[in-house]
C-alpha cells in the first residue's frame, strides 16, 4: 500500500534517477564515469568534517561539506594528471582510495564523540531514502529538477563539446567552462542523491543507466530519454520492492534493479545486443556459405 511518505519516497527516487541518467550520460560519453565515482567517495569526509565543525545534523552544512570534499577530488585528480607520470586510472583509484579512508576515519571519530551514535552518519555510506524526512525529499526533488533542467538545456552545447570540441572551440563556445559546468553539475547530482542511495551506490546510478542505455541507440538524443528513463525505472521498482520487506535498504535495491535492466540491454537490444549481434554473425555466415556454393555452380 502507498503511503504517503513512501509516495514522497517514490518522486524523489524517480526525480533522482532522471536526474542521474541525464548527467551520467554526459559523463558516460566524456569519459568521465570513474571520475564521478571517485567524487562519490569523496563526499564522505567532506560530511564527516561539516558534522564535526558545526556539531549538528544540518543537511545543507552537510551537503556543502560533501560538495567541497568531493569538488576537492575532481580538481586533485586533473591536478596528479597534469604534474606527474600517473595516468588518469591511477590518479582516480589514489585519490578515490584515499579519500574514501578518511571519511571512514572521520565517521568513526564521530561515531566515539559524546552524540555521534545519534549522527545518523553511517547512513550517507549506503543511503537511507526509506526513512529520509519530507524536508529531505523535497530538497532532493528541488535539487533534482535543477539538474534535469541543466541538462537541457545545455543540451546542444555540451553534446558539441564532446563530440567536435575542435568546431566548437571554432564556433566560439567556451569548451573548458562548459567541462567545468558539467563537472559541478556532476558534483551536485552526487551530492543529490549520497543522502538516498550512499556515496558507495551513487557512481553506479550515474554508470549504470548511461551504459545500459548505449546499448540502444547511437544517437545522443534516444540515449539521453533512454538512460533518464532507465534510471526512473531504478528508482521506483527499487523503492517499490525495498518497501515489500522492512529491513530492505532502498539504495542497493535501486542498483540493483539498474545492473539488471543493463543485463537485459547487453542481450536483448535490438542492434547493439550480444543475441543481435550473434543472429548477424550467424546470418552472415550463412549468406557467405550460400554465396561460395553459388559461385562454385
Amino acid at each position: 500500500m502507498l503511503t504517503g511518505n513512501l509516495l514522497w519516497v517514490l518522486a524523489g527516487a524517480i526525480l533522482l534517477g532522471i536526474a542521474a541518467g541525464l548527467n551520467g550520460t554526459f559523463a558516460f560519453l566524456q569519459k568521465q564515469s570513474l571520475v564521478g565515482d571517485a567524487a562519490a567517495h569523496a563526499a564522505l569526509p567532506g560530511i564527516a568534517l561539516a558534522y564535526l565543525i558545526f556539531e549538528k545534523k544540518d543537511l545543507p552544512i552537510l551537503m556543502l561539506g560533501a560538495a567541497i570534499t568531493a569538488a576537492l577530488s575532481v580538481y586533485l585528480i586533473q591536478w596528479i594528471v597534469n604534474h606527474s607520470k600517473l595516468k588518469a586510472d591511477a590518479a582516480i583509484g589514489l585519490i578515490l582510495s584515499v579519500f574514501f579512508g578518511v571519511g571512514i576515519v572521520l565517521i568513526t571519530i564521530v561515531n566515539q564523540s559524546g552524540t555521534g551514535n545519534q549522527s545518523g552518519l553511517n547512513d550517507f555510506i549506503f543511503g537511507k531514502a526509506a526513512t529520509m524526512a519530507k524536508s529531505d525529499l523535497i530538497w532532493l526533488s528541488s535539487s533534482a529538477i535543477l539538474i534535469i533542467l541543466m541538462c537541457l538545456l545545455f543540451f546542444k552545447e555540451w553534446k558539441l563539446m564532446i563530440f567536435d570540441p575542435i568546431f566548437a572551440k571554432g564556433i566560439g563556445l567556451p569548451v573548458e567552462r562548459l567541462r567545468i559546468l558539467l563537472t559541478a553539475l556532476t558534483v551536485l547530482t552526487i551530492v543529490t542523491g549520497i543522502q538516498a542511495v550512499g556515496v558507495i551506490l551513487m557512481a553506479a546510478m550515474l554508470i549504470i543507466p548511461a551504459a545500459a542505455a548505449r546499448f540502444w541507440s547511437s544517437h545522443l538524443g534516444i540515449i539521453l530519454v533512454t538512460s533518464a528513463f532507465f534510471g526512473a525505472l531504478s528508482g521506483a521498482l527499487g523503492t517499490m520492492i525495498s518497501s515489500l520487506r522492512t529491513g530492505l535498504s532502498t539504495g542497493p535495491i535501486i542498483v540493483l534493479v539498474a545492473a539488471t535492466l543493463f543485463l537485459l540491454s547487453y542481450f536483448f537490444a535490438p542492434t547493439r545486443g550480444l543475441i543481435s549481434k550473434l543472429h548477424k554473425k550467424r546470418t552472415f555466415k550463412r549468406q557467405r556459405i550460400v554465396n561460395e556454393v553459388t559461385s562454385h555452380e
